[in-house]
């Protein structure tokens, strides 16, 4: 009772504050030409004033690092395998399935049906595999994802928006109703949504049942060893060595006079790229000895191989996609791009489908029937039986009496023998 109060409170007041929008700005909203159409139905600005004072929503303080954002442009094996990933899951089509009564058997939607027609066209400006890679996207970088639901006066959904996962915040709640809203918070304005307006994905967090985990977080530490090795290359090949790698061993008293000479002359060097490759002459009774590693001592390499191998780990995705095509062949590439499909990405479309049958769907109810979201893989190569699989196979049940020729003929598509 107390769940329904809270909610029905929240609602009168968005209608509220849209019915006054409506009253004093005419054509604001609900305008087809309004840009902010998306910000209708429930959903209400909010000042912070107005939210805090409200009684028993909490806020989390569990949202993920906007850094992890930030690796996307910075980290090679980060991009690559993110953008695997996100093309992977913008494949197959998505298509509803209707269950008239519980007897019968699920049948495809026909087209015209809303939600089928919400899925293949989101919203006005954006496509089916533009959300889709926008969703996975924000899954592998910050181990959640949020979709706002618009919905017209009958509830209805119409309209789908993703929002940034680092600024997104979960209102839990200090009693068994687990969450009370979300609220998008960024720098011009909060809009607070009821957990009816939102598809919410994340990933498993052991620790923090509000915030999924990011894929950066396991594999960050060398993901950061590869971009330092790298960012250390370049100053190697701009200044060429480091005073810091420089001892400078003398056999008299070297004076402050002396010392400051000594370093003016090695930054006038190393900040002249033009210079850093002559040699340097220094006075009798002086000697240099180099201290630090190598490139060779440090494995550099190693090391980079290294930060792609973590990465390809945590992301899910076999290293051969991550641009480590040396000892790639034919026949290993196909088997890597199976181990993907079955071991990542048929997983993680299992797990939207779960997210849209439980948040989506039950807005369909009005138009009969149990309704289930589900990914068509018939036109995705990699789950399905190659040729020469299915000949091997077929071959096999024959000899083993299991099937006879003719049988195996027929599921090739020959002709029976007569």
């Amino acid at each position: 009772m107390e769940r329904k109060t809270d909610i029905n409170f929240w609602r009168g007041f968005a209608h509220f504050i849209r019915d006054a929008a409506r009253s004093f700005l005419p054509g604001a909203i609900g305008s087809s030409e309004n840009m902010q159409q998306h910000a209708a139905s429930t959903r209400v600005l909010l000042d912070r004033s107005v939210w805090d004072s409200s009684s028993g929503a909490t806020s989390s303080e569990e949202q993920v690092p906007s850094s992890y954002g930030d690796y996307y442009a910075i980290s090679a094996p980060v991009h690559a395998a993110v953008r695997v990933l996100a093309e992977a899951v913008s494949r197959p089509k998505l298509e509803v399935w209707i269950r008239k009564t519980p007897e019968a058997d699920f049948v495809r939607a026909h087209p015209d049906h809303p939600m089928q027609q919400l899925l293949d066209r989101p919203n006005r400006f954006w496509s089916r595999g533009e959300l889709w890679r926008n969703v996975e996207s924000r899954l592998a970088l910050w181990g959640s994802s949020f979709i706002a639901i618009s919905r017209d006066d009958n509830g209805t959904p119409t309209e789908m928006w993703p929002l940034r996962s680092d600024q997104m915040r979960v209102l839990v709640s200090d009693d068994d109703r687990f969450v009370r809203g979300f609220i998008h918070e960024n720098i011009t304005d909060r809009t607070a949504y009821l957990p009816e307006e939102m598809i919410w994905f994340r990933r498993f967090n052991p620790v923090k049942p509000f915030a999924g985990i990011s894929s950066v977080a396991p594999a960050r530490a060398a993901i950061d060893m590869g971009a330092e090795a790298l960012r250390f290359n370049r100053r190697f090949f701009m200044r060429s060595a480091s005073p810091a790698d420089i001892v400078l061993k003398s056999e008299h008293f070297v004076n402050e006079t002396q010392l400051e000479e000594i370093y003016a002359r090695w930054d006038e060097r190393l900040l002249q790229p033009h210079n850093t490759h002559r040699p340097m002459v220094i006075g009798p009774g002086l000697d240099l000895t180099r201290v630090g590693m190598t490139h060779r001592d440090m494995e550099f390499v190693a090391a980079l191989e290294w930060s792609v191998e973590e990465a390809a780990r945590a992301f899910g995705v076999p290293k051969v996609f991550l641009s480590e095509f040396e000892d790639a062949t034919l026949a290993n590439v196909r088997t890597m791009e199976q181990f993907l499909w079955r071991n990542t990405i048929i997983p993680e479309l299992r797990m939207l489908e779960d997210g849209l049958n439980l948040h989506l769907a039950p807005h369909f109810a009005q138009f009969q029937g149990q309704i289930q979201a589900r990914f068509n893989l018939d036109a995705v190569e990699a789950v399905q039986e190659s040729a020469n699989d299915r000949a091997n196979r077929l071959a096999s049940l024959v000899a083993s009496g299991i099937i006879t020729t003719d049988e195996a003929r027929t599921e090739l598509g020959l002709n029976v023998s007569s």
